[in-house]
């Protein structure tokens, strides 16, 4: 089968799409037909290894065979012997390993039956990033009805998702983005769009009970002055190009500082899991949140993608398609 591989750490220039062995998928595990997979900035992050500490928390060393890609829309091609869920010829979405090929594995528990009212693109944009954007308003944000919520990088993979769920929750909702996406962000549903190109995004003056930051280029401190006494901040995202030891440094900082003062920071990962992804189904089948598609490449193309993807500036997501 045809897969994207590399080999080492770098630019997009590593990766090349080979011929390597059908998986097979162990007891608690399916085969997937990959119809479609979105590329998130982990997938591009990890490609490059960034500094020395991270490249040793990956555990991975020259010359070992690297398979990117963790969102996934297909088709179960073979299930595990211990599967009981799913059987062959099922729709499903969720992650897998290896899911830029035609080709990938995924563990039961984080995948889900997909609507049948969804594209495979559709379903294969949603699973980290609303799973990211569920979370994070649900979990950590603890959103109510008849908040006031902030999204920062509101017209990105996550940003897009969270607009339309912190819709869908009651809240009032504003979307933070660049001038070329504000008409993009306020027909998501945002009630108040802010083009920080014009305006200072953090002068909120009290004003949000919860910020969900995608993008992560303001500090705990000048988020305190856009957040009401009690506020949440939640992080998700950094911005391209900023160091590990740097993004390390102001989570420190923030969780430190929020011990001290009314407002709170929480930061996080996703975590894939059988129910969210049904949520998320169930959300996107009845048209309250949608899945926005930027750009759309084949496997022979990935190269391309994930340069896109790495300059920071997709709305919503990108869509790699298993014809190589």
């Amino acid at each position: 089968m045809k897969a994207i591989v590399y080999q080492h750490f770098g630019s997009p220039d590593i990766l090349e799409c080979h011929e390597v062995e059908k998986p097979v998928p162990g007891h608690d595990e399916v085969l997937i037909k990959v119809r479609a997979a979105s590329i998130n900035p982990l997938d591009w992050k990890m490609m490059k290894g960034g500094p020395l500490l991270f490249r040793l928390m990956l555990g991975m060393r020259k010359g070992k065979i690297k398979r990117p890609g963790v969102d996934v829309a297909g088709e179960v091609e073979a299930a595990g012997k211990n599967v009981t869920q799913f059987k062959a010829g099922d729709a499903v979405f969720g992650t897998c390993k290896g899911a830029f090929a035609e080709y990938g594995i995924a563990k039961t528990a984080t995948l889900a039956i997909k609507p049948e009212d969804l594209t495979f693109e559709e379903a294969a944009a949603a699973p980290v990033a609303a799973l990211t954007a569920l979370q994070g308003l649900r979990d950590k944000g603890r959103v109510r009805s008849g908040q006031s919520v902030l999204i920062n990088g509101a017209a990105g993979g996550v940003g897009t998702f969270a607009v339309q769920m912190a819709k869908s929750f009651g809240a009032n909702v504003t979307g933070v983005c660049s001038t070329k996406n504000v008409d993009l962000v306020r027909s998501l549903g945002a009630d108040r769009v802010i083009d920080y190109t014009q305006d200072d995004v953090t002068a909120g003056r009290g004003q949000f009970d919860i910020v969900l930051d995608c993008v992560g280029n303001h500090s705990f401190s000048e988020w305190r002055r856009a957040l009401r006494p009690k506020g949440i901040l939640v992080g998700v995202g950094a911005s391209p190009g900023v160091g590990l030891a740097r993004i390390l440094g102001g989570l420190i900082g923030a969780l430190v500082q929020s011990l001290f003062v009314s407002q709170k920071f929480r930061f996080f990962i996703a975590k894939a899991n059988q129910d969210d992804l049904i949520a998320v189904g169930e959300l996107m089948a009845g048209r309250k949140v949608q899945a926005v598609i930027d750009r759309r490449y084949p496997l022979s193309e990935a190269r391309e993608a994930f340069r896109y993807v790495e300059q920071g500036h997709a709305r919503g997501k990108v869509i790699i398609n298993p014809e190589c």
